[in-house]
């Protein structure tokens, strides 16, 4: 029988997400220092082993064009329940613009629309059951994210229109209220999206001078003129939080927390660099970036990523004690129990490159805010539980950074192999404070990594896991419940044994990534057997 569902206990943030930056400037200005520094690390919060299923929602199954939170959600969580997980990580949430990369979107602060369930609209009589129905046509098994965008935002807006005209009681609370505790990221993300979809979708640096900042949109008459657009984007967010407060209720009751990943840069063209632009490095007459981020050369490109984010002016971030920061990261602890900052390194030190270079090949490494910024988070959040993503090239400052702050960090097994017994990732250099993996969102399925490795490094698998390598990727999962490191999370890719057709996501690839998704067939095999299998793992290891 499934174990019973473990209570959750929920750390209580101190700063609001709907909360003004200038009300957490004075939150740490009245707090101050007069308790000295406190003792390192600052967190120590991973003291329980446990295991976890990484999956993005928009890769569940169901005939909406993508994953949304609906019955198909809730058949997955039953299934970490009943396999003996605690944890689902999933992608950042936030909505997805040029490339459909979750980690470049329009705001830190927002959802995803993509994710809202329209059948629960059709239940509310927002919509009816024929007006969705196109979206069952598209491909089931990858997400066609050109069509989504053309059938599914006219349906939002029809619903905001129904729920103006009937003014039904939802399941979500009032919205005026919702509007007006989150108006401080809210109303300007709805006026970016308005104003976008006004001006053909172009990047805000692009538009007009008179509506170019923030400050000349707020006078500009176009705010009254798109008053209804406003409106509608800003019920399309009151939808998807609505949606996932309910989706958070069903995990906690299954005993599941949900870990969250924050992406440490923002997109350019988003609602956060046009609303703040003293904060980011841009051009004072252009508004575009002087530089962007990336990473230098790596095992995933040789050319580097050039992901062309805007970078921080951390000086500015500073002197206003962290504030943006600090109610980017409440937003983030209202939607998740634990988050993953990604790339962490860039806290230490980050890879600038001109803003036109064509690669990251041509960069420099620039100091980031190091424990000066942790000190200010863990002042605002003594309780915070974070994870670093800290894969790529590591330093003695970024180790030191990590040692320090004490969030534990990340091992991929799959970069374990190939080389010699120095390897950092291999199992017997493993820490107890860290979170194994298979493999991330960013690399090929265990299955599709082992068919296309090297002679060299499978043979080094065999012979390290004295296996045959018949069962991948299973021997993967087994040596992730066996590691040292207290948290384990399995790609779900890896749990239905899919080759390198399942891939998720190829940095340095522009196009056709964040596609996949499984059917509702595919779950079926894990229930029964493979649950049993998967609880018994967790006990032989001590992950329950």
């Amino acid at each position: 029988m499934p174990r019973a569902a473990k209570k959750i206990r929920r750390q209580k943030i101190a700063v609001p997400p709907g909360r003004a930056l200038s009300a957490i400037s004075a939150h740490m200005a009245d707090t101050g220092d007069d308790a000295g520094a406190p003792a390192l690390p600052l967190f120590n919060w991973l003291q329980t082993r446990s295991a976890g299923v990484l999956l993005h929602p928009t890769s569940l199954p169901g005939a909406q064009g993508c994953g949304t939170f609906d019955e198909n959600l809730l058949h997955f969580l039953d299934f970490l329940q009943a396999g003996g997980f605690r944890s689902w990580q999933l992608c950042p949430l936030g909505p997805t613009g040029y490339g459909d990369s979750p980690y470049q979107c329009f705001s830190s602060f927002a959802g995803n629309p993509y994710l809202v369930d329209l059948t629960a609209l059709v239940r509310f009589g927002l919509l009816t059951a024929a007006e969705i129905a196109p979206l069952a046509k598209l491909d089931p098994a990858r997400t066609d994210y050109g069509e989504l965008h053309r059938l599914k935002w006219p349906l939002l807006f029809a619903a905001h229109r129904r729920y103006e005209e009937l003014q039904p009681a939802l399941p979500y609370g009032d919205f005026a209220q919702f509007r007006a505790r989150h108006a401080s990221w809210l109303e300007p993300y709805a006026y970016f999206r308005a104003l976008k979809d006004h001006l053909g979708g172009g990047s805000w640096f692009k538009w007009p001078a008179a509506v170019r900042t923030h400050a000349a949109a707020q006078s500009s008459p176009l705010r009254a003129q798109l008053a209804p657009a406003i409106a509608a984007h800003a019920f399309t967010q009151y939808l998807f939080f609505g949606q996932w407060t309910l989706v958070r209720q069903a995990a906690s009751e299954r005993g599941i927390e949900i870990i969250g990943d924050l992406p440490i840069f923002v997109a350019a063209d988003s609602a956060d660099a046009l609303a703040n632009p003293q904060l980011f490095d841009l051009d004072p007459k252009t508004l575009r970036p002087r530089s962007v981020a990336g990473v230098p050369p790596d095992y995933f490109s040789k050319d580097g990523q050039l992901w062309g984010n805007p970078l921080y002016r951390w000086d500015v971030h500073a002197a206003g004690g962290y504030a943006w920061w600090l109610a980017r990261l409440a937003a983030a602890f209202s939607l998740y129990d634990i988050v993953r900052i990604d790339h962490f390194r860039g806290l230490d030190a980050y890879w600038r490159v001109p803003a036109r270079a064509q690669t990251a090949r041509r960069g420099a490494w620039v100091p980031g805010p190091g424990l000066d910024f942790f000190h200010a988070v863990h002042h605002a959040f003594p309780a915070a539980r974070l994870v670093a993503e800290d894969l790529g090239v590591q330093t003695d400052s970024m180790r030191q950074l990590l040692r320090d702050s004490g969030l534990p960090g990340m091992t991929v097994l799959q970069f374990a192999f190939g080389n010699d017994a120095a390897n950092a990732y291999l199992p017997h250099h493993q820490v107890a404070n860290a979170v194994v993996y298979t493999g991330t969102h960013d690399n090929d399925t265990s299955l599709g990594w082992y068919r296309t490795a090297d002679e060299k490094t499978r043979d080094h698998v065999r012979r390290y896991l004295r296996i045959t390598g018949a069962e991948m990727p299973w021997d993967f999962i087994r040596t992730a419940y066996a590691s040292p490191a207290r948290l384990a999370v399995i790609p779900f890719t890896d749990l239905l044994s899919l080759d390198s057709a399942a891939r998720f996501n190829t940095p340095s690839k522009a196009r056709g990534n964040w596609q996949w998704r499984y059917t509702a067939a595919q779950l079926a095999p894990l229930r029964g057997d493979t649950e049993k299998y998967l609880r018994s793992l967790a006990e032989l290891y001590g992950r329950r």
